[in-house]
């Protein structure tokens, strides 16, 4: 049916009419429920006002919320609780770093120093007739950490504090610069000590020393020649080893006071600058073994590097079995010397190894005992952490199993008979501050043993040189022809 405008402009009004009416109920039924629990919002808003007055400790402030970066934040029996950071300095500006010429002034706002006694002036007016006291009135004074008093020959003068406006000087922009990050320098000049605690020469000079004993103690003619570059490339070898160990431990050296002051830890180089070093070190010098000794040392002097750096290093975090991976790699050295002079593995050569493979139990297990602390914050698992009676026992065990394997010198062609008699001395000094260390189990004995161990090795091996058997019977050919 057709409608005029009319018809369609009354409807619409209608329609208006009706939700407005519609809006006004709801708008009554709504106010009338708010000013019913008007009293109720009235009492909750109280008890707020009043807890806050209370325990206003207990409430998060917009300007606590604002510095959460620099506080930190507990929680404990359902309250939140702050403890600012200590800061050792006072707070520089901030300087935008995208524009270096550019500095922005923040202003610092004075701490505000406890009231003190001299500082309070009551007045002279107020009575009190009850037993209420009259509140003090502050004074104009300023603060005693806002005025200095200068006394020079009798006169006092106040000097007034500084703006607190501050602008960044040179020398503090410098000082904040030097302590972020940035590019790392070396220093030529401490490079070669830098070389030598990443190498551990200590310990690289006593694989070397193993390892020149096990080509002394062959068989054969003394080729100087051949001596020094088997000598060489075992250096070599333990150089990259070693650097190879300190490349992953950084992280674990760092939270030991031992090592904390390694080349990687301090940050004197960089890491890719060990790894070259370690490169530069292993790839010569197992090539060094295998080219110019034999390629039997080669390989053993590469065995050695993966022992130290692929199972050993990683496993110092996972079992105590680390300690036996350990005393083998340091039993490989006088086995490699013995190899780079004879060009084959004999038992003589297994025993001098045996030799090495059992001082390392006293001698690390007493070393470790007055470490445990420094290893346990580091991570790594220690017969002496984890297993302190066990550490004990193997140290006592090892220390007795000295003493037999002297014995087994002349049965493998190593020694005279007389070495076990003049070894036995020593051998039995070991044996006992083992002993006593395993009864004992303190510092002090750990401490003896310890340094008992450093010179028993050089010892023994001096006493085997001297007993040394005189070299295998040859045939030999008969230059001048028959008779």
């Amino acid at each position: 049916m057709f409608k005029t405008p009319c018809a369609r402009l009354s409807e619409v009004m209608v329609t208006i009419t009706w939700c407005c009416l519609l809006l006004g109920l709801v708008g009554a039924s709504v106010g009338q429920k708010i000013l019913g629990s008007a009293s109720i919002n009235y009492r909750t808003a109280c008890n707020l006002i009043h807890l806050y007055r209370k325990e206003p400790s207990n409430w998060i402030t917009y300007q606590q919320l604002h510095f959460l970066r620099r506080q930190y934040v507990t929680k404990s029996n359902s309250e939140l609780h702050q403890r600012a950071i200590p800061k050792q300095t006072p707070a520089l500006p901030m300087v935008d770093e995208r524009e270096d010429g550019v500095v922005r002034r923040v202003q610092h706002v004075p701490a505000i120093d406890p009231l003190h006694a001299a500082d309070i002036v009551p007045r002279p007016d107020d009575v009190t007739t009850s037993g209420e006291e009259a509140p003090p009135v502050i004074s104009n004074i300023p603060p005693l950490a806002e005025r200095t008093v200068l006394q020079t020959k009798g006169e006092v003068e106040t000097s007034e504090e500084a703006p607190h406006l501050h602008v960044e000087t040179d020398a503090a922009r410098e000082a904040r610069l030097d302590r972020q990050w940035k590019e790392l320098k070396v220093d030529m000049a401490e490079l070669p000590g830098v070389y030598a605690r990443l190498a551990k020469s200590r310990l690289t000079a006593l694989v070397v020393v193993t390892a020149a004993a096990g080509y002394a103690m062959a068989p054969v003619p003394f080729d100087p020649g051949m001596f020094i570059l088997s000598c060489l490339g075992t250096g070599l070898a333990s150089c990259a080893a070693n650097s190879i160990n300190q490349y992953f431990e950084v992280p674990f050296d760092s939270n030991m006071n031992r090592t904390k002051n390694r080349p990687l830890v301090r940050g004197q180089i960089s890491p890719l600058h060990a790894v070259s070093f370690a490169l530069a070190c292993g790839v010569p010098g197992v090539a060094l073994l295998t080219l110019a000794v034999n390629p039997l040392t080669g390989f053993l002097g590469a065995l050695n590097i993966f022992l130290y750096t692929c199972c050993y290093t990683p496993l110092k975090r996972l079992s105590i079995a680390n300690t036996w991976v350990g005393s083998v790699v340091g039993a490989i050295p006088p086995v490699m010397g013995w190899t780079a002079a004879t060009g084959s593995l004999d038992p003589a050569a297994l025993l001098l190894g045996a030799f090495l493979y059992s001082w390392q139990f006293p001698h690390f297990n007493a070393l470790s005992w007055n470490l445990r602390e420094d290893y346990s914050r580091g991570g790594y698992r220690m017969m002496s952490v984890t297993h302190p009676d066990m550490c004990r026992r193997v140290a006592l065990r090892h220390s007795l199993a000295l003493g037999g394997l002297t014995c087994l010198g002349p049965a493998a062609g190593l020694t005279t008979w007389t070495f076990p008699l003049v070894a036995l001395p020593i051998n039995l000094y070991i044996s006992y501050l083992a002993l006593r260390f395993y009864y004992r189990a303190d510092r002090g004995s750990a401490r003896k043993l310890f340094f008992c161990s450093l010179w028993h090795l050089p010892m023994l091996l001096l006493l085997a040189l001297t007993c040394k058997k005189p070299a295998r019977e040859r045939e030999v050919v008969d230059l001048t022809g028959p008779s």
